[in-house]
């Protein structure tokens, strides 16, 4: 078994133990920041806050960048969602590189100052890959698609830790056609993995 899918293995034992939650009876259910209920909720907040868990998750995210061919000068997403990762991801290019840097996509425009949207790496014509934790409806990355572009940044691509498969992933590629998009894990290769420990 390779370093890689090591990692991925065991970032994924982490996911389950910690951000994988299913409602505790059949009358209960998790409302998503899409709106839509569901009673499965991945909290990958939780395990983007575990220090065991932060250089797996930037091992992942820079592996899937080299997947989809994409090469960026910074990492960043609509925080607060994308924030703990892009700086996983950030700190963990600097010692297997290419070096990337680190924004954030203000929610509400910044009232003063520079009054602008991107905290950080915001340079105009900047290559920029979009992250985020999870995707359902992919609402949240299409607002990060809007602002970045508002700021003169290039989208080179754009990647989530939990794809639910939901929709969301297509509505990403929709609003960045041509542009590569994934995921490091989808929703059921979670399930499959989570059945198999189980056992």
């Amino acid at each position: 078994m390779s370093d890689a899918v090591e990692r991925n293995l065991a970032l994924a034992k982490i996911l389950i133990e910690y951000s994988c939650l299913e409602a505790k009876n059949e009358e209960d259910y998790f409302e998503l920041t899409s709106g839509q209920r569901s009673r499965t909720y991945f909290d990958c907040q939780i395990t983007a806050a575990r220090t065991e868990a932060m250089p797996l998750i930037g091992h992942a995210f820079i592996q899937e960048f080299d997947r989809l061919g994409i090469q960026a000068d910074a990492v960043g997403g609509l925080t607060r969602g994308a924030d703990p990762i892009a700086q996983s991801v950030a700190y963990t290019s600097l010692h297997f590189g290419p070096l990337l840097q680190m924004f954030s996509v203000r929610k509400e425009q910044k009232a003063h100052g520079t009054r602008r949207w991107i905290e950080g790496y915001c340079e105009k014509g900047g290559r920029i890959v979009l992250v985020d934790d999870v995707a359902t409806s992919g609402g949240s990355m299409v607002k990060a698609v809007e602002r970045c572009q508002l700021e003169g940044l290039k989208i080179v691509g754009a990647v989530v830790l939990v794809d639910r498969e939901e929709g969301g992933m297509k509505t990403i590629s929709d609003a960045l056609p041509g542009i590569p998009t994934g995921s490091v894990f989808s929703r059921s290769e979670i399930e499959t993995f989570q059945a198999k420990l189980r056992k």
